[in-house]
């Protein structure tokens, strides 16, 4: 080790940068795998169960509608958590084992919990919304239309939400700081200003295949990304006491 300063302090320093640099990543992960395995497991619960109409799979959510969301996710949400400041009592944690995996048991759990949600939240829109539009008299093609973009919505504003949620993987958002990280709200204002263009702007309803909303189509996908959040935060609860015992 080379000291360019000659100040030993610099050596906390690093210890302190390298440990941040680390839980960043390891908060990416945490939002971006289940978000990805969640999209996956809604195609394959359609492929599974969902019933063919007209000699045409019933999909809650089409390939190109997938590349809208990956992309709104890629720029929006996931690069803010890069610029998250050290969370409280970093160094007083123990060193990390050198033979402990980052894709440990409470990534792979996590990962599990948080993608079956938004997998039965955008599936259990979905076919509520398509059903009710066909109740409605609405022709079968509008209404697979208007229920993909709920889907599509609901994934949307699952993830803004869940985003809040990684800002720390065991504490909640408000011990650590509601507003110590700008970013993460610059990105899901400008995901969801993003995704009012796929729903109303028509160039972008042809390209993607969604259709304009009513506000109070909005109302449930919110409500539904918001009953998430217990369930992950009975997690951390779990994984935080789980973690106090380890260094009793």
């Amino acid at each position: 080790m080379v000291l360019a300063d000659d100040n030993f302090a610099s050596i906390s320093a690093a210890v302190e940068e390298g440990r941040r640099v680390y839980d960043n990543l390891a908060k990416s992960l945490a939002f971006i795998l289940p978000t990805s395995l969640g999209q996956a497991m809604i195609i394959l619960v359609a492929v599974l169960f969902f019933p063919v109409t007209e000699g045409h799979l019933l999909m809650p959510i089409e390939p190109v509608q997938i590349l809208w969301v990956n992309l709104v996710v890629a720029i929006a949400l996931a690069l803010p958590l890069a610029f998250e400041a050290h969370e409280p009592g970093l160094m007083k944690r123990p060193p990390r084992p050198p033979e402990e995996p980052l894709l440990g048991p409470f990534l792979l759990f996590r990962t599990f919990l948080v993608g079956a949600l938004m997998t039965a939240a955008a599936v259990g829109l979905f076919f509520y919304e398509y059903n009710a539009d066909l109740q409605d008299g609405v022709a079968p093609p509008l209404a697979l239309a208007e229920s993909q973009t709920v889907a599509v919505t609901t994934i949307i504003v699952f993830q803004s939400i869940y985003l809040l949620d990684c800002r720390s993987l065991t504490e909640s958002v408000f011990r650590i700081g509601l507003f110590s990280n700008p970013y993460v709200y610059f990105g899901i204002a400008a995901t969801i200003g993003l995704q009012l263009g796929f729903v109303y702007l028509p160039f972008l309803n042809r390209l993607f295949h969604s259709h304009p909303l009513d506000a109070t189509d909005w109302i449930a996908p919110v409500v539904v990304a918001l009953a998430g959040l217990p369930a992950i935060s009975l997690e951390k609860w779990f994984w935080r006491r789980r973690r106090i015992a380890g260094q009793n």
